[in-house]
């Protein structure tokens, strides 16, 4: 997915919050803290996703969604001062990165699938849209019969791979774990097979080439 979702304006807050508060509330480490001077210029909360906004009823797991824009101050942000800001706020995050150098300005859009946790939210890694001009046109959020099904949504409409039919988001997030795994090994095994000397080693490595391409083909196919 590469658009942008169309945020209801009654869930509209438009709060900046301080970034000292956020990487605070998280005993973020010294290297944590030193992106969020380095890379992000502002944090706001844009928009709360709750009943009176998007009209859906709350679940035991899901109660609102939060959208928090992040402004950049250079051409990205790292993942780890997303995680700083997930595990500041208890409900589920929505981010809206945006960076402008004075001649264009981009948008896209980024989340982790958090599930609560005993003492911390559980995180999985972060999914997010390319770069599109910030004036790009959005889509309409996705029909959910609560607030729950909402948010799985957003989170999987930035998937890199589509889930399939009746999937659920955490066996869909799983899979993609197990796409990217495939794809670092092929990549580490096209490697070997191009500095690889020897015939036999080089026929070995094309069998297991062969192989993991195969699983990938597998695990990304739509089902």
């Amino acid at each position: 997915m590469t658009a942008l979702f169309r945020w209801p304006e009654a869930g509209r807050i438009g709060q900046v919050v301080p970034k000292e508060r956020l990487y605070r509330e998280t005993s973020a480490d010294a290297a944590v803290r030193r992106r969020f001077v380095d890379e992000v210029a502002h944090v706001r909360w844009a928009y709360k996703l709750g009943e009176a906004s998007v009209r859906l009823p709350e679940t035991a797991a899901v109660a609102e969604i939060q959208v928090f824009e992040v402004d950049l101050k250079g051409a990205d942000v790292h993942t780890s001062v997303l995680t700083a800001i997930d595990r500041a706020i208890p409900s589920p995050i929505v981010f809206e990165l945006r960076r402008d150098d004075g001649l264009w300005a981009e948008q896209a859009v980024a989340a982790s699938f958090k599930r609560p946790g005993p003492r911390n939210p559980r995180l999985s890694g972060y999914f997010r849209t390319g770069w599109v001009p910030a004036d790009a046109d959005r889509v309409p959020l996705p029909v959910a019969v609560d607030i729950q099904r909402l948010y799985e949504q957003l989170v999987g409409a930035l998937l890199p791979h589509p889930l399939r039919p009746a999937e659920p988001l955490a066996e869909g997030i799983e899979r993609m774990t197990q796409i990217r795994t495939l794809e670092r090994e092929i990549a580490a095994l096209g490697r070997q097979l191009h500095s690889e000397p020897q015939f036999n080693r080089k026929a070995g490595l094309r069998r297991a080439l062969v192989a993991r391409r195969a699983e990938l083909t597998t695990l990304t196919n739509a089902g």
